[in-house]
């Protein structure tokens, strides 16, 4: 067996230059929008929340509230509870969070505040001086930034609300879905593939409604959607758990403590990107319901299937680097490799040292050589290797852009962040049918770049 590459960043040089990931709190944020009546509350400085705010509202176009509990440097030394204590009674009165999620910053974990005393003392205090329409569900995550990537984030906080949360109940035979860091359009064709099986389904998280949600006369401070406390709470009553990913460690994972601590089954699977990982996801519906795919859900895969044929020509043999979170990388990759396109090259911001295997295994039936694999890589990193300057095309996120556009090769964007993209919240990525939407995209990006370089501009392909 032909082992990948991997390699380990920044080995020459102490500084990162525009890291392949985003900061650890910003994921935990975007895991709490996905509970019904959460407020996502940053314990650190006030230019922590900003940024994420910012961050957040130009990738997704939506109001983004964050609170936080706005640390100066006198309470930096002297302890930010009482900051704590104040902006999670403002936030309670203000915005009527029924969930508040917690998460500290890099500044708050090296000053070694204590979260969970800072949680009892709010306790003791609400309990003398109750809040207006009762006390919020505390629900805390560690969030060092210097440690982990967003995706970190993400995961731990994902799990901390299934450990807040998850009580005894009764077998309902429903089905616990932790779906990973995909965008809202994703998240909504996940409730529509489950649905079409009519399995009783629990999503956790889900931000879909409350990052891509209608156009509303007034803005709502607290929108609505999101995983309810309810449901939440008969997490243990499920008949299963499915986790989408395959690098997740086990100390952040939702669906292993659901198993551990309530003997919940859990599947992994890898997230559900082109055909082999999207047929591995329905086989498994296919299990639980006792029915075989829908007929239109057939359909959608036989075109999937048709557009690959029509498309072989312009793709064969051509080489890509991928670049941006784990699982969706992999993802990635694999879908090229059914798709007769090359990787040459992976790189992540993540190092859960999970990722090497992953490819190895979803290209190795495909491929001779195995992709180099760049794991806590920034784009420095990228730029340096042989196999990124040579590539026909680069598919990731945006902030590859500028390597992209100095090589002048193509960038077919995918994940998060798309800041220099409309419409990212609503790039379809699983599925069948987020296959065939990527594959369009793909082939049209070859074809455009043929078309520019071209001498004649001829306009039939």
């Amino acid at each position: 067996m032909i082992k990948t590459s991997v390699a380990k960043a920044r080995e020459p040089w102490v500084s990162t230059a525009n890291p392949c990931h985003q900061c650890r709190p910003l994921g935990a944020m975007v895991a709490f929008q996905g509970v019904e009546g959460c407020v996502p509350f940053l314990h650190g400085s006030q230019g922590c929340a900003t940024y994420m705010r910012r961050y957040l509202i130009s990738h997704f176009r939506e109001p983004v509230d964050i609170a936080s509990s706005s640390v100066s440097e006198k309470e930096a030394v002297l302890g930010g509870g009482p900051s704590l204590r104040k902006g999670l009674r403002n936030v309670t009165e203000k915005y009527g969070a029924s969930v508040v999620g917690v998460a500290t910053t890099c500044l708050t974990e090296t000053t070694g505040e204590d979260l969970g005393m800072l949680v009892r003392e709010w306790d003791k205090e609400v309990a003398e001086r109750p809040l207006q329409g009762g006390n919020p569900e505390i629900v805390t995550v560690p969030c060092p930034s210097y440690d982990g990537s967003h995706i970190d984030g993400f995961h731990g906080a994902n799990r901390a609300l299934v450990a807040h949360f998850a009580e005894a109940c009764s077998p309902h035979g429903g089905m616990a879905l932790f779906p990973n860091f995909v965008s809202p359009a994703d998240l909504r064709h996940l409730r529509e593939m489950v649905g079409a099986f009519g399995i009783p389904l629990t999503l956790v998280p889900d931000y879909a409604d409350r990052l891509d949600g209608p156009a509303l006369v007034e803005t709502d401070p607290l929108p609505a959607g999101g995983t309810t406390m309810a449901d939440m709470r008969a997490l243990p009553g499920c008949r299963v758990s499915v986790e989408l990913g395959r690098t997740i460690p086990e100390k952040l994972s939702a669906a292993t403590w659901l198993e551990q601590e309530w003997k919940v089954p859990r599947r992994t699977l890898g997230l559900p990107i082109g055909i082999r990982e999207t047929d591995a996801f329905m086989a498994i519906l296919e299990e639980l319901s006792g029915i075989e795919t829908p007929e239109a859900w057939q359909a959608e895969r036989g075109r999937l299937i048709d557009a690959c044929v029509d498309a072989h020509k312009y793709l064969a043999g051509r080489t890509a680097v991928v670049f941006g979170d784990e699982d969706m990388v992999a993802g990635i990759v694999s879908f090229l490799t059914e798709i007769g396109m090359k990787t040459t090259l992976v790189a992540t911001g993540g190092k859960s040292g999970r990722l090497a295997p992953v490819i190895e295994r979803v290209t190795r039936t495909f491929l001779e050589e195995m992709p180099r694999v760049l794991e806590d890589s920034d784009f420095r990193d990228v730029e340096e290797c042989a196999e990124a300057r040579m590539a026909d095309l680069f598919i990731g996120h945006s902030k590859g852009y500028k390597l992209a556009r100095r090589h002048d090769i193509p960038l077919v964007r995918v994940g998060f962040p798309l800041h220099d993209r409309f419409g990212g919240q609503r790039l379809l990525h699983v599925g069948w049918r987020g296959a065939l939407d990527l594959l369009d995209t793909i082939v049209n990006a070859i074809l455009e770049k043929r078309q520019d370089d071209s001498p004649v501009g001829y306009s039939y392909l």
